[in-house]
């Protein structure tokens, strides 16, 4: 059976980093709050000439260099955000001009944190439908542009960046073993809509307005719904917490994602936390996660590993790959 085997990684930030101390300057709030509620230290922002689109190439040219591959080996693109350059077209077709790409097909994702998840789904289901043989997976984000900087119950979380992977259909023997991904298991719950949410929009105000969060609404569910699809994916394919290598969260708050894992039985040296260092970056932090611990060469070669995230809508979702 095709499986979508992953080639190569990469990861863009913006220049600027704003630390703590300087929020602490722009809003009524500490590090010691930000770090005990959160773990966020920092996160980057983006300035002039930095957007979605700049990141999402950048990050792409990254993850091509490290497969050995180039543009022109590349037939689809599919870019997860939820701030893009331009209403229309999408970001994907942005960064597939970006790169020199003539050939293919582009297009985006929206799924706000969980969107990294469902794009890498959805490329596996292209790889495997023999739409596609090779698949840039791009999550990047500007939530900068759509924070209120004098709500300090969210412009202390937020961050942005991109990353990217390069994913290839192979011939696979349909076992556990195989490299590449192994299940996908995606939920949504409209119903939640008005706990996590931008109050603006193209169709209803005509504006982009500014992110609205009910934190301890989205902390009560959040552990629930990651267990549940991460549950299943072991389910699916026969793993368990024990023969799981490594936990890559969405990096949105450290006391979610340790809660995740200890619900889950997951030790704390088998989890990827960078939200220290980057913030939520929203779909762009799977794939940030990733560079960094197969940059530094914790991820290696034959590793399982589970792929989670929680967002507004509220959507969830977990995706099983071996490395």
């Amino acid at each position: 059976m095709i499986r979508s085997v992953v080639r190569g990684f990469g990861a863009a930030l913006p220049k600027r980093v704003v630390t703590n101390a300087e929020m602490e300057g722009m809003v009524e709030t500490s590090d010691e709050w930000i770090v005990q509620r959160t773990g966020i230290k920092q996160r980057y922002i983006a300035g002039e000439g930095e957007t979605t689109a700049s990141l999402g190439e950048a990050a792409a040219r990254a993850a091509l260099e490290r497969a050995g591959l180039t543009a022109d080996d590349i037939d689809l693109v599919i870019v997860a955000t939820s701030t893009p350059d331009n209403t229309f077209p999408a970001t994907a077709v942005n960064i597939q001009h970006r790169l020199g790409m003539t050939k293919g097909y582009a297009f985006d994702v929206q799924a706000v944190c969980t969107g990294f998840v469902y794009a890498m789904a959805t490329a596996d289901a292209h790889l495997r439908a023999g739409l596609a043989r090779r698949a840039l997976v791009i999550g990047a984000e500007t939530f900068s542009r759509i924070l209120d900087w004098n709500d300090r119950t969210t412009c202390v979380l937020f961050g942005d960046g991109a990353g990217a992977l390069v994913i290839e259909a192979q011939e696979g023997e349909g076992a556990i073993s195989d490299r590449g991904v192994l299940t996908a298991h995606l939920r949504s719950d409209g119903s939640h809509k008005d706990k996590l949410y931008v109050d603006g929009g193209v169709s209803s105000t005509g504006t982009v307005g500014h992110l609205r969060m009910e934190g301890r609404e989205v902390f009560k569910y959040a552990v629930g719904m990651i267990t549940d699809v991460i549950e299943a994916a072991f389910e699916a394919t026969g793993t368990t917490a024990e023969t799981l290598d490594w936990l890559v969260p969405h990096q949105a708050n450290r006391r979610i994602i340790d809660g995740s894992a200890k619900k889950l039985g997951i030790p704390g040296e088998k989890v990827v936390v960078t939200v220290d260092m980057h913030g939520n970056t929203s779909a762009a932090s799977i794939p940030l996660a990733l560079s960094v611990a197969a940059g530094d060469g914790r991820i290696k070669q034959g590793d399982l590993v589970m792929l989670e995230a929680m967002g507004g809508g509220f959507t969830w979702g977990a995706l099983l790959v071996r490395w």
